[in-house]
């Protein structure tokens, strides 16, 4: 399918220096450029770039001043925020290429499961007793829904994804391959003999709308209640959530975040790569956590910034590490003093 930068420029409500009428038909990074192919210039760093492209169109910010002269080939497409701009041209390229309806055999679905509109299920697929599964939802091939279960409208499971009984999946989500939601929490108690006695895990998940989950996540379904991540959260690849937490709007968690059983997490905030979070504490709204920390306590203030394990107060942790760095230096230091005034 191709596009011209007048197709383009209506659908990012840019404005058009060069050829109106010039093709494409993929994208491109700027510094891989090809023919017939659009990229995009939102960072300074990468410039020199827009320079000696082979892309057919660019987009740029309108602030966007060239220092030496562009390829005469090179049309130019003028928009507030080009990185945004080009994530939304993306989104539509991504739903063109998924457009996908039908059942496709062998598959399973109980008699008594609710199929809506539009849906696409693939091949050998399984939706349990009473499970629903909403008007343009996508299940790729090898997906499986437990009984009772919810999937709301246009939300997508690639293939792999295993959602548990009794859980709810918002509208318009994503879950990429491996994701498990659902899987019992980690409940044992010991008894007199020192042995690990499971705890029944009888709650559920529930998954707000507008929620994406990277590949090989895991979601613990409660012990009681519900395991909440609310409207607009972000999740990356391998995260664990445990039993019984609770993640609030639009926060985002980076790969290989551990979150510990019936913590609670805020709005808004950012989680670095690697993080470890104990259970039963609080994180407070618009939170910044960096990566590889370790959160041993509750975070009460709002938008606090910290690092480090256990963390705290990220200025705090800058200054600390200075003198850290410099320890070795300091030690030579100290004996050198020591010698000089024993002499």
């Amino acid at each position: 399918m191709e596009f011209s930068a007048k197709d383009i420029a209506k659908l990012v409500s840019g404005e058009i220096e060069g050829d109106e009428t010039v093709l494409i038909n993929d994208f491109s990074k700027i510094d891989q450029g090809k023919s017939g192919t659009l990229s995009f210039l939102a960072n300074p760093k990468y410039e020199e770039y827009i320079y000696t492209t082979k892309a057919s169109i660019v987009l740029v910010n309108q602030d966007f001043s060239p220092s030496q002269p562009l390829s005469s080939t090179l049309t130019l497409i003028r928009v507030d925020n080009a990185y945004e701009k080009l994530a939304h041209l993306l989104s539509l390229y991504n739903s063109i290429n998924q457009e996908k309806e039908g059942i496709e055999e062998p598959s399973f679905i109980d008699p008594s499961a609710k199929i809506g509109k539009n849906v696409y299920i693939g091949a050998f697929c399984y939706i349990g007793k009473n499970a629903i599964v909403a008007d343009g939802v996508k299940l790729y091939p090898n997906t499986y829904i437990g009984e009772n279960t919810t999937i709301e409208k246009d939300t997508i499971l690639f293939s792999g994804v295993k959602v548990y009984h009794n859980c709810n999946i918002g509208k318009q989500c994503i879950l990429h391959a491996g994701v498990v939601v659902g899987s019992d929490g980690f409940g044992f108690a010991p008894n007199n003999a020192n042995e690990y006695k499971k705890v029944p895990q009888v709650g559920n998940v529930v998954i707000q709308d507008f929620v994406e989950i990277g590949s090989n996540t895991t979601i613990d379904r409660a012990t009681l209640g519900s395991t909440v991540i609310g409207k607009g959260v972000k999740l990356d690849n391998l995260v664990q959530i445990a039993h019984n937490v609770e993640v609030g709007e639009n926060t985002v968690i980076a790969a290989q975040t551990g979150i510990a059983g019936s913590t609670k997490i805020g709005k808004d905030v950012m989680i670095g790569g690697q993080v470890g979070i104990v259970g039963h504490i609080t994180i407070a709204d618009g939170t910044k956590i960096a990566a590889q920390s370790g959160i041993a306590k509750s975070i009460k203030q709002s938008e606090k910034i910290v690092q480090g394990s256990p963390a705290y107060d990220i200025g705090d942790y800058t200054r600390s590490y200075v003198l850290f760095k410099n320890l070795p230096k300091l030690r030579k230091q100290i004996i050198a003093l020591e010698k000089a005034i024993n002499s």
